[in-house]
């Protein structure tokens, strides 16, 4: 391999903050992991991600947006959604009542995804969610 030349494959996309740009996203992601064993998983995380930021950021507002960037090595896919910010409380799993309507994308993501992070990101938040390729010695994930 040339020195200069990576083995971690980047993209991103900027959508506008409505519904209709989760079912972009979901085939957004769908096309660039053709193939792969973990396209369902990443799909249905970016999916997640992305109607959280638009139900509950300014994101969903009159000239809101989130976006994505996805990163593809041998060893993880990392999948990030950021939003335009507007909440108080970074986003959070919670644990609602049966008759709740909301409030359960976050800890679906966290029991398909290997890691996810929250952190802070220009008045906003990203959340990153990390599918890793290679089990461990033992066969348990990395």
């Amino acid at each position: 391999m040339h020195e200069y030349t990576s083995q971690i494959r980047t993209w991103g996309l900027t959508c506008p903050g409505f519904p209709e740009e989760v079912s972009r996203a979901r085939r957004w992601t769908r096309d660039i992991l053709r193939g792969s064993p973990l396209a369902d998983d990443a799909e249905l995380i970016v999916s997640e991600l992305s109607a959280n930021a638009i139900l509950h950021t300014a994101s969903g507002q009159a000239s809101g947006r989130f976006h994505l960037a996805l990163a593809v090595s041998p060893q993880v896919i990392a999948l990030s959604v950021t939003d335009d910010g507007g909440t108080d409380s970074a986003p959070k799993v919670e644990h609602p009542g049966e008759d709740a309507v909301h409030g359960r994308g976050l800890g679906m993501v966290s029991a398909i995804a290997h890691r996810v992070v929250v952190h802070d990101s220009h008045g906003g938040y990203t959340v990153t969610a990390e599918l890793f390729t290679q089990p461990r010695p033992g066969g348990r994930p990395c």
